[in-house]
C-alpha cells in the first residue's frame, strides 16, 4: 500500500495534520493507498513554492521551457506500459483504455513542446507614420488545477503541460480516489529537469479545494467535474478575482439515422456508451432511433453488448471488455438511477444490475445496460448517469431527433451515424454542442483543437487544449513604440 505526500517544492512532503482518506483498486474492492486531508496551510506553502519558483521560470526562454517537455515526453513514452497498467490498478478501465488514456495526455505534452511558437505575438510596423505596435504574451503566475478521478493522465495534462510551457507555475489538485497516477509522472517531471517548485501536488478533499479557490495569489483555476460543482467553482473562484474555467458533465445523444452502416453504428455506439464504463463526459449515454433505424439498429446492439465480457483490469493478462466503476457508493449510485428508471417506464434490454464476476467478488462491477422505450421525465434519460447505462429514444425524423437532443441543458457532444452528407450537414448546423461526432461515437478532439463544451457542460469563455488553452495560461501586453531620428521633424502627418 502506499502512503501518498504533498510534492512541494521538489520534496515530498506530509501534510500540516495526520487525517487522510482512502483510495481502493476498484477491481478488487482493496486499499491501495492513503491519501493525505490537505488543508489552508499546505495549500499556503504550496502556493509560496509555486511563487517564489515563478520570476525564474517565467525568464526561461521558451525554447529552453520546450526542451524539458521533449525530455519528458521520452521518459513518458518509455515509462508507458508501467503507468498505464497504474491507470488500470487505481481506475478500473481496462488496459486498453488505460493507454488511450495516457496517450492522449501525451499528445498535448507534444502539443506544447511547441511553445516557441504558440507564445509568438503580432506586430504591424507603421501604424502611424514613424510607429510601430506589437503584441507579446506573458504567463499569469501560479496557477492552479482540480481534476476527477475518470482519466487520471488525461485531464491532469490537458491543465499543467500548456500552463507550465507558458511560463506559470503549477498546483495541482489530483482526485482523491486517483493518486498515484499524477505522482509517477511527477518523478519522470523531475527527470526531464524541471526545476523545484514549478511544478507542485496538494492532496485533499473539499477543504483543500476551497482554499484553492480563494488564496488570493493563485491567478487562475481549471476545474473538471460536476456541472453542479463546476458550476459553484466558477461561481467562487471569479468571486475571488481568478480565471477560470470549469468542466462540467454532459448528456451527450447520438442519433443513428435508417440508412445508418449498422456494424460500424454498433461498434461505435456499443465502444462509445460503454468505454471506461460510462465513466466519462464524452459517453455516449442517450441514442435516438430514427424511423426504421431501431429495427436495424438496436437488435444488433443488444445482441453484442449481451457479449460484453466484464471483468478485473489490474493485470497483464487477457483483458475484459469493460472494468468496474470507481466505487462502491458510485455503483449503488448507478443501480438507483436504473431502478428509477423502470419503475418510471424503462424496458431494460440488456440489465447489468446483477452481475457476478467470479474472479473478483469484491470489485465494483456493474454489466453493460440498455434501457429503452424512453423519454424526458424518466431518470435514465433527465439525469447524467456517469456509467455503463445507453438510454434509447424514439423519432420519426431528423428534426424531431435534434430537438429531442436540444431539450437537454448540457453541450459537450453530440453525434450522428448516417450515409448522407445532407443530414450530417444540418444535424452539424443545427445541433446545440460544441462538440459534433459525423459517424464517430466519441468526438473528443486531439490536443491542437480545444475541448469545447458549451452551455452546463462549461462555465468560463477559453476551453482547455490547443490555442484556447494558451490564451487561458496568457495575458497580451501591447506595447506602442516610436523612435525620433536626427534631424527629424514632427512625426504625425499633418
Amino acid at each position: 500500500m502506499t502512503n501518498c505526500q504533498n510534492y512541494i517544492n521538489g520534496h515530498w512532503t506530509s501534510p500540516a495534520h495526520s487525517s487522510s482518506l482512502q483510495a481502493f483498486n476498484p477491481s478488487r474492492g482493496e486499499v491501495i493507498a492513503t491519501v493525505p486531508s490537505s488543508g489552508a496551510k499546505d495549500v499556503d506553502e504550496a502556493v509560496a513554492a509555486a511563487k517564489a519558483a515563478f520570476p525564474a521560470w517565467r525568464n526561461t526562454p521558451p525554447n529552453e521551457r520546450a526542451q524539458v517537455f521533449f525530455r519528458l515526453k521520452n521518459l513518458l513514452e518509455q515509462s508507458f506500459e508501467e503507468l498505464a497498467l497504474g491507470i488500470s490498478i487505481e481506475h478500473g478501465k481496462t488496459l486498453s483504455e488505460s493507454r488511450g488514456d495516457l496517450r492522449r495526455g501525451i499528445e498535448v505534452v507534444e502539443f506544447a513542446c511547441g511553445i516557441p511558437t504558440l507564445l509568438m505575438g503580432e506586430s504591424l510596423e507603421n501604424i502611424a507614420r514613424g510607429i510601430d505596435c506589437h503584441t507579446d504574451r506573458h504567463p499569469l503566475g501560479v496557477v492552479a488545477g482540480i481534476c476527477p478521478f475518470n482519466f487520471p493522465a488525461l485531464v491532469p495534462m490537458w491543465m499543467w503541460p500548456l500552463a507550465i510551457a507558458c511560463g506559470n507555475t503549477f498546483i495541482l489538485k489530483p482526485s482523491e480516489k486517483v493518486p498515484q497516477t499524477m505522482q509517477r509522472i511527477v518523478a519522470l517531471m523531475e527527470q526531464a529537469g524541471l526545476p523545484a517548485g514549478v511544478m507542485n501536488i496538494v492532496h485533499g478533499g473539499r477543504d483543500c479545494v476551497e482554499a484553492l479557490l480563494e488564496h488570493p495569489d493563485i491567478r487562475a483555476i481549471s476545474f473538471v467535474g460536476s456541472s453542479p460543482v463546476a458550476r459553484e467553482i466558477y461561481r467562487k473562484a471569479t468571486a475571488h478575482g481568478k480565471r477560470v474555467q470549469s468542466a462540467g458533465g454532459a448528456k451527450n445523444f447520438v442519433i443513428v439515422m435508417p440508412d445508418a452502416d449498422v456494424e460500424k453504428t454498433v461498434g461505435a455506439l456499443k465502444d462509445s456508451a460503454f468505454g471506461c464504463a460510462g465513466e466519462r463526459c464524452m459517453a455516449a449515454s442517450a441514442v435516438v432511433m430514427v424511423g426504421e433505424a431501431s429495427e436495424r439498429v438496436l437488435t444488433a446492439l443488444v445482441d453484442s453488448v449481451k457479449e460484453m465480457k466484464v471483468g478485473p483490469t489490474d493485470e497483464r493478462t487477457v483483458q475484459p471488455d469493460m472494468g468496474a466503476l470507481i466505487s462502491s457508493e458510485h455503483r449503488e449510485r448507478v443501480a438507483e438511477l436504473v431502478d428509477a428508471g423502470q419503475h418510471a417506464g424503462a424496458r431494460l434490454l440488456v440489465d447489468g444490475r446483477k452481475l457476478q464476476v467470479d474472479a473478483a467478488p469484491a470489485g465494483y462491477f456493474f454489466g453493460p445496460t440498455v434501457a429503452d422505450q424512453l423519454d424526458y421525465g424518466n431518470p435514465l434519460v433527465d439525469t447524467e448517469v456517469f456509467g455503463p447505462v445507453l438510454s434509447v429514444l424514439r423519432a420519426k425524423t431528423l428534426e424531431d431527433a435534434i430537438l429531442s437532443a436540444n431539450r437537454q441543458p448540457f453541450g459537450n457532444g453530440a453525434c450522428i451515424f448516417t450515409g448522407s452528407g445532407k443530414a450530417a450537414r444540418e444535424f452539424r448546423r443545427q445541433v446545440d454542442a460544441g462538440m459534433v461526432g459525423v459517424n464517430v461515437g466519441v468526438p473528443a478532439p486531439l490536443a491542437y483543437f480545444p475541448f469545447a463544451g458549451w452551455n452546463d457542460s462549461f462555465f468560463g469563455d477559453l476551453h482547455m487544449q490547443g490555442k484556447e488553452g494558451v490564451e487561458f495560461y496568457t495575458k497580451r501586453k501591447t506595447t506602442t513604440t516610436r523612435w525620433f531620428g536626427l534631424g527629424e521633424g514632427e512625426i504625425w502627418a499633418k
